[in-house]
């Protein structure tokens, strides 16, 4: 594949691709933070210098120094995200560890339905300002289904005006900033922090204020996860212009509400009120577009996570495509159309930007305070000092933590929505994951060697009709000499299997991202040959084609004959049939286990039922594949009180 994805050097054309798809969610948000801080509260000095430094403060300790500054710093071979993290401290083998990510991956993910309905309604709102009677919903419903539409073919086509788009976006937002700061340069002293602590500890209710301030950083998350697309050093550099184009807009607020001290917001939203009647227009438009933007690269960053969760066996595996040949763009038609219903729901159940803000927020908290544990460990594991770990989880963690507490009253405002898509996922991944160990707990490995001479026996018994000349076995073994029972018993006993060749391959997913390599050995030499793949958690695990490289490179090097054994075919140099079997394992009925057990493995299997076939995933179904069925015996009655009559 192409590499245009992943511009890691520090250029020109890098930045301009980093703003246009890492800073799209935090980018948008002053789209409607400071109307979630005011609310209905009366416009004060105290209030606006407050909200201000608090944002200020906000956007330095939590983006600049906990993601730009630190989080960067855990890239896994360049890639960066929740699950990368993980995949970086998965060698550790904690329960506590798993558990914790797929608490934060559900967490991004049920946060990805509410970022695009937010960022487009709070876009699109803005023609109120034009005219008070056009209808926003059916608008952003159809901004929505034309953005999830386009998804099947791909972004490449619109990919490349996001830069320009975001670059006009903040350009804008710093000048409407700016002109209104001119009006009131004092408000640029809400930089100093005292403001922030006398609004939190002063101020009645400030506290409870974090809930909206939280909004600013919300896209950090997102930032991190996108680390591979473009490489730390274009992430920071550009997040300098990025931030004070944010602040200079932030302030600029902040200005034209103190015109108004003494008074309400009614309604009225502070980023619109900047800019002049003649403006709104194309300051609609340009705000729609970056709202797009953003959307998108939330979308993307779903199909991601959801890719790397299926490659560390979170989730079952799903019909994914490459609509394009940019490496790492991908597309999940199921996972695509839930986003576009999640999305569409949420729209029709809020309404307006407005009451979205209160459901906002509460997912994503928890993604990052799980952040913050997987670092605190990446950091210990790098060695470094217990203090520095110590004081980087105190601070986080007093931060988040008030964070968190300040979200939980948005529960009863449409929080618990994402905190419900949260406990689903998570629920989905826990047991997926949980059901597969269980099953790998009770599939029957034996050693091969006893073996060995009976597949040669059979290769030479012309009284049992051949199935193919090359035959090929999937096998979750990892040990050399180490094989399913079930693959002995489908060789042998289920309708006997003879071949001139068998294969053994088996499919190690690493935690390095785009990792590709493979190891053969020769169990019989030219006879019984078992191929171990190592792929990189991202990379799709194309088994067919990866197969078919590695018997011509055999072949080439004289290690193997791949010709047909048919004495006809092999006279003119025709290359023998290859068949794959795929053994799926079922649980049998006669089962005795816990009830907890049982609920785990019937979810697993609803799962597999709904998740796409071996063979589609490993990229067999273009080839001659058998699907052999086999009962997974866990436990069944050790007595059976049968009698017997006369």
């Amino acid at each position: 594949m192409k590499q245009q994805g992943h511009l890691h050097k520090l250029t020109g054309a890098g930045l301009l691709i980093t703003i246009g798809i890492i800073f799209g969610d935090i980018g948008t948000s002053p789209l409607y933070v400071l109307r979630a801080i005011i609310g209905d509260a009366v416009i004060t000095q105290e209030l606006v210098y407050g909200s201000l430094s608090c944002i200020f403060w906000t956007l330095t300790l939590q983006t600049t120094v906990k993601y730009i500054l630190i989080t960067l710093r855990a890239d896994n071979k360049g890639e960066g995200g929740i699950f990368s993290l993980y995949a970086l401290l998965r060698r550790y083998r904690s329960r506590f560890l798993t558990i914790a990510a797929m608490i934060g991956g559900s967490a991004l993910l049920a946060d990805g339905m509410i970022t695009p309905p937010i960022s487009i309604s709070s876009a699109i709102e803005g023609l109120h300002h034009y005219n008070e009677s056009l209808p926003v919903i059916p608008i952003v419903m159809l901004i929505l289904f034309g953005l999830f539409f386009i998804q099947q073919f791909g972004t490449g086509f619109v990919g490349k005006s996001f830069g320009p788009v975001m670059v006009a976006w903040f350009s804008m937002i710093a000048v409407l900033g700016v002109v209104s700061i001119i009006t009131h340069p004092g408000v640029l002293n809400s930089i100093n922090p005292v403001y922030a602590v006398d609004l939190l500890i002063k101020y009645p209710g400030g506290f409870w204020l974090l809930g909206g301030v939280f909004l600013c950083t919300t896209g950090a998350e997102a930032l991190y996860s996108d680390l591979g697309h473009c490489g730390k050093d274009n992430i920071r550099v550009s997040w300098m212009f990025v931030k004070i184009t944010l602040l200079l807009n932030y302030m600029g607020q902040g200005a034209w509400l103190l015109t108004y001290a003494g008074q309400h917001l009614n309604e009225r939203n502070p980023f619109y009120e900047l800019m002049p009647n003649w403006f709104v227009l194309p300051g609609v438009a340009v705000s729609t577009l970056a709202a797009i933007v953003a959307s998108q690269a939330l979308i993307s960053g779903s199909f991601t996570l959801i890719n790397e969760a299926i490659r560390l066996n979170f989730l079952p595996r799903m019909k994914i495509n490459y609509p394009t040949d940019i490496r790492g763009q991908i597309y999940i038609p199921a996972i695509n159309w839930l986003l576009m219903i999640g999305c569409m729901g949420i729209v029709y159940y809020f309404k307006s930007s407005e009451a979205m803000e209160a459901a906002y927020g509460m997912a994503i908290i928890m993604t990052m305070i799980v952040t913050t544990t997987l670092m605190a460990w990446y950091l210990k594991m790098k060695h470094f000092p217990i203090i520095a770990v110590g004081l980087f989880v105190l601070v986080y963690g007093c931060i988040e933590g008030s964070f968190l507490i300040s979200n939980i009253s948005k529960v009863a405002h449409g929080g618990w929505i994402t905190l419900m898509l949260s406990a689903i996922i998570f629920s989905l991944m826990y047991a997926w994951s949980e059901g597969r160990k269980i099953r790998n707990r009770y599939t029957e490995f034996t050693d091969i060697r006893p073996h060995l001479d009976a597949i040669s026996e059979l290769r030479s018994d012309e009284t049992v009709p051949k199935t193919s000349t090359h035959l090929i076995y999937l096998t979750s073994a990892n040990n050399d000499f180490d094989i399913e029972n079930s693959i002995v018993y489908s060789i042998f006993r289920k309708r006997p299997k003879r071949a001139d060749v068998y294969w053994l391959l088996h499919v190690d997913v690493t935690d390095e991202p785009y990792q590709m390599d493979y190891k053969v050995t020769h169990l019989v030499k030219g006879e019984i040959i078992k191929i171990d793949f190592r792929i990189g958690f991202r990379v799709e695990p194309r088994i067919n084609l990866f197969f078919r490289q590695v018997v011509t490179e055999l072949s080439q090097n004289g290690e193997v004959d791949i010709l047909s054994r048919y004495q006809s075919l092999n006279e003119r140099k025709m290359m023998g049939d290859f068949k794959f079997v795929v053994i799926q394992k079922f649980l049998s009925y006669d089962n005795v286990m816990s009830a907890f057990d049982k609920i785990i493995l019937g979810i697993h299997s609803v799962l597999k039922w709904a998740g796409s076939s071996d063979e589609k995933s490993y990229g067999l179904d273009t080839s001659s594949v058998v699907v052999e069925k086999v009962p997974i015996v866990i436990n069944i009655p050790k007595q059976l009180q049968l009698k017997r009559l006369s």
